[in-house]
């Protein structure tokens, strides 16, 4: 049995959580593999709205078991709030979540040095949902984090305060940044206990022994490909690799385990936070885009940024992901536009390209290829058969370029508006 895996191609947003909800029937293994609470995975089902942030997004599906993987920062109090709000609505989380040992914890302190180190950027931030994810992942790679499976040790307390007077020393650099964490300390402790509830497990044998057992798993990413720390706009990234090869690093899986690769996109484009965006609208469709699409971060409320296609962006993520069907999100959005347009290419500092320039601060100048609007409601649309020629057509086009067959439309955020092709 191979783990299949499922990410955005874009700058996050792209409806990750409604994808694992719809697929999560057939997969008895839900399985994150990185990011942490920064992320906000929306579900729409029974006329309700659920956003996860840690929690893998099949915890509302029977009999699948989730599983938190060591690539995944946790912060124990966001945790707690968000199982305790999923437990209320009678669902058996602690009997569905399992959750890898070597996982990283963010502290009260965490917090502190992201909204320290943003605040002291003025101008050039980076656009952190000062969740306290990045100063996490440094200390995991400078070998000084604490781990999930460290607060089952007897000395979990002298662990924990050692790497608070680091980070208070570190703190000290932030002339003037003043703070206080003694009631969020004591709710984090109490939090700690609640964690130490769960099915706390070695990760990379458990997620091999669902495999040998010939357990179909579907690893679930966050954020997207463009914000990958190695390949997406640095600097304005996330801090940890989500693309394909980071489900491998992640969960302990070799990457001869992966099997399908599903990528997903919206039929436009959004960005929350700094960075390039080549497509991105200041005018009316713009706005349209944002207001249609309720573009609005399900973690940060931020307005998102909005904007066309990006093709080139998009072949650039297939590539690195080995995608092997692709997931259109929000086509659904696009309902009211007469013209729309699709970025077929780049001028890159006047010159024409086809590839994601390295530098990133770059003048891009997007190349466009328009076609006319459907001018019709998608979202009741129930059969392929059913959609409008125009419609069509923006997908045959698509699907032409990054040479990758379409699966699957989602034509609106329920998990039953959506065409399985």
């Amino acid at each position: 049995m191979k783990v299949d895996v499922v990410l955005g191609l874009q700058w996050g947003d792209e409806g990750k959580g409604k994808i694992v909800d719809v697929l999560a029937n057939t997969y008895p293994v839900i399985a994150r593999f990185q990011g942490g609470p920064n992320a906000g995975h929306s579900l729409h089902f029974e006329g309700k709205k659920f956003v996860l942030h840690t929690v893998p997004s099949g915890v509302f599906r029977d009999n699948a078991t989730n599983f938190i993987g060591n690539g995944v920062v946790i912060d124990p109090i966001i945790f707690r709030a968000e199982c305790e709000e999923i437990e209320a609505m009678g669902v058996p989380v602690r009997e569905r979540v399992a959750i890898a040992k070597k996982a990283h914890l963010i502290l009260p302190t965490h917090r502190v040095l992201d909204a320290a180190s943003e605040a002291s950027m003025g101008a050039g931030k980076i656009g952190s949902t000062l969740k306290g994810i990045g100063p996490t992942y440094m200390d995991k790679t400078g070998r000084k984090g604490l781990r999930v499976g460290d607060i089952l040790t007897s000395n979990f307390v002298e662990r924990y305060e050692a790497l608070k007077a680091k980070h208070q020393k570190t703190l000290e650099q932030y002339a003037g940044f003043e703070y206080d964490i003694t009631e969020q300390e004591k709710e984090w402790m109490s939090a700690i206990e609640y964690l130490k509830s769960f099915n706390i497990v070695d990760g990379e044998y458990e997620m091999n022994n669902y495999i040998a057992q010939g357990k179909a798993v579907l690893a679930e990413g966050a954020q997207g490909s463009m914000l990958d720390v190695d390949f997406g706009s640095y600097p304005f990234v996330t801090s940890s690799s989500t693309t394909c090869a980071g489900s491998c690093i992640g969960l302990g899986v070799s990457p001869s385990k992966i099997g399908n690769v599903y990528g997903i996109f919206k039929a436009y484009c959004t960005r929350v936070g700094s960075g390039p965006f080549p497509t991105e609208l200041f005018d009316a469709d713009g706005e349209e885009l944002r207001k249609r699409g309720f573009e609005f971060g399900a973690t940060t409320g931020r307005p998102r940024r909005t904007g066309w296609l990006d093709l080139p962006a998009l072949k650039y993520t297939i590539m690195l992901n080995g995608v092997t069907e692709l997931i259109m999100m929000k086509a659904d959005v696009l309902d009211t536009f007469d013209t729309i347009k699709v970025a077929v290419g780049y001028k890159v500092n006047g010159e024409e390209s086809d590839r994601v320039p390295y530098d990133t601060y770059a003048t891009i100048e997007p190349v466009y290829k328009e076609f006319k609007g459907w001018k019709k409601d998608l979202t009741s649309i129930k059969d392929e058969k059913e959609l409008p020629a125009e419609f069509i057509e923006y997908i045959k086009f698509i699907e032409a370029e990054l040479n990758v067959p379409i699966k699957i439309i989602s034509l609106g955020p329920d998990r039953e508006q959506t065409i399985i092709r």
